[in-house]
C-alpha cells in the first residue's frame, strides 16, 4: 500500500515506518521534525498543507492508500495546555477530513493510554483496566478522548471508513531496558500506568496488523505489552498500591494490567518482545 504515516520521526514512527517499509509498502514520513530527503515537512495544523500532502508530493507518491496518524504533541505537560489542545485535536481532525475528502477508507490513529485514567491518582474502578474505562485527566487526554469521540463521528457518515485508535502504553526501545529492574525498589515509581510499556517494534506490529484486518467503522484498543515493568508479582503490588481495587479474573504473576485481551482477540494482536529478553530481572 501507499501509507502516509504523520510523525514518523518520533519514538514509535520510527519503528513503523521501518517496519512497513520491511513488508513492502511505500511509506512517506510526513512530519515537522527529520533530516531532509528522510521526511517531508508539513504542519498538520494547515489544513491546506495536510490535504495536499496526503493527494500527492511530487516524486514522493501519487495518492494515499492508508494512514497511520501519530503525529502530536506526545505528553501532558511539554506545552501549554492550549497548545496542546490546539494542535493536537486541530491536527487530528485535519488528518481525518482530509481522508474523507480523499476518499482514503483506511486510518490508523494514536489515541493513548492516559485516556484510562492515568496516571491513577484516582484508582481505577478495577484491575485490569481495558478499553471500557475512559476517565481522562489532564487536557493531553481529554484531546485523546475527544479525538476518539470524533472519530465515530465520521465513521458514521462514511460507513466505508475504517479508523482504528490505539491506546499506545509507554513506548519503549531495547536501550531503554536497562533501568527496569530499578523500578522493583519503589511500587509507587510505575504505577502511574499500572506499570504498563510497550516495546515499539510490538506497537509497529499492532499498526501493521490494523492496516491489514481492521474492519468499516471504529474500534479502539489498548496496545501494551504481555507483562508488566516489575519483577514483583501483580499481587503483590495491587494490594500495596491499589487496595480495594476490584480485581477482575486471575492477575498472572507478572501479566499486563493493562488488558490487551481485545486486541489480541479482534486483530490477532501478539507481543514478541519483552524487557526480561534484555535485561536480568532484580
Amino acid at each position: 500500500m501507499r501509507i502516509v504515516v504523520t510523525g514518523g520521526s518520533g519514538k514509535l514512527g520510527r519503528t513503523v515506518v521501518r517496519t512497513l517499509r520491511e513488508e513492502g509498502h511505500q511509506v512517506v514520513n510526513v512530519d515537522r521534525l527529520g533530516e531532509r530527503g528522510a521526511v517531508v515537512h508539513v504542519d498538520l495544523t494547515d489544513y491546506g498543507q495536510v490535504i495536499d500532502a496526503l493527494a500527492g508530493i511530487d516524486e514522493q507518491h501519487s495518492g494515499t492508500d492508508a494512514i497511520v496518524h501519530l503525529a502530536a504533541i506526545p505528553a501532558p505537560g511539554l506545552v501549554n495546555d492550549v497548545a496542546t489542545f490546539r494542535n493536537n485535536l486541530l491536527s487530528t481532525y485535519h488528518v481525518l477530513q482530509a481522508a474523507r475528502r480523499l476518499g482514503v477508507k483506511r486510518v490508523v490513529t494514536a489515541s493513548s493510554e492516559t485516556v484510562l485514567g492515568l496516571p491513577f491518582d484516582v484508582p481505577p474502578p478495577y484491575i485490569p483496566v481495558d478499553e471500557d474505562v475512559t476517565s481522562p485527566e489532564s487536557t493531553y487526554s481529554l484531546v485523546k478522548h475527544l479525538e476518539e469521540q470524533l472519530a465515530i463521528q465520521l465513521v458514521r457518515w462514511d460507513p466505508e471508513l475504517s479508523i482504528t485508535a490505539f491506546r499506545f502504553s509507554n513506548v519503549m526501545d531495547p536501550e531503554d531496558y536497562a533501568a527496569f529492574p530499578s523500578f522493583d525498589a519503589d511500587a509507587r515509581l510505575r504505577k502511574w500506568n499500572l506499570w504498563g510499556y510497550i516495546d515499539a517494534r510490538d506497537g509497529a506490529q499492532a499498526v501493521s496488523l490494523a492496516l491489514r484486518n481492521a474492519k468499516p467503522g471504529f474500534e479502539r484498543y489498548v496496545i501494551a505489552a504481555a507483562d508488566t515493568v516489575m519483577s514483583r508479582p501483580n499481587a503483590e503490588l495491587v494490594a500495596e498500591v491499589f487496595p480495594g481495587v476490584e480485581v477482575r479474573g486471575d492477575l498472572g504473576v507478572n501479566d499486563t494490567l493493562l488488558s490487551i485481551d481485545k486486541a489480541r482477540r479482534e486483530l490477532g494482536f501478539a507481543p514478541q518482545h519483552s524487557w526480561r529478553d534484555e535485561v536480568a530481572p532484580g
